[in-house]
């Protein structure tokens, strides 16, 4: 991930968390998340002077590396504690 591409995230992130901050993520249609998070979205594709569609898009790909480097971070910080070499059962995290 780029410098450019982490700011973006970053940026529509923080957004998110000021107008999402009062929804249950799980309860709540992706539509719906999906239109409070468009302002920011075409904010930063007229900078960009592209369509928000690839925004999107961009956000989508960009979102999901974070959480599979973030996963993996957290597997790996959690592997000592699932060896099993200490007798106890290993600890789930899926």
């Amino acid at each position: 991930m780029t410098d450019e591409q982490k700011a973006m995230l970053d940026r529509i992130n923080k957004y998110a968390e000021t107008k999402l901050a009062d929804i249950d993520p799980q309860k709540t249609r992706v539509s719906f998340q999906l239109d409070a998070l468009k302002p920011i979205m075409q904010e930063i594709a007229d900078e960009k002077g592209c369509d928000i569609t690839e925004v999107f898009i961009e956000y989508m790909d960009l979102a999901s590396e974070a959480s599979v480097a973030s996963d993996n971070k957290m597997k790996e910080a959690l592997k000592d504690l699932n060896d099993g070499s200490d007798g106890n059962p290993p600890l789930l995290y899926r």
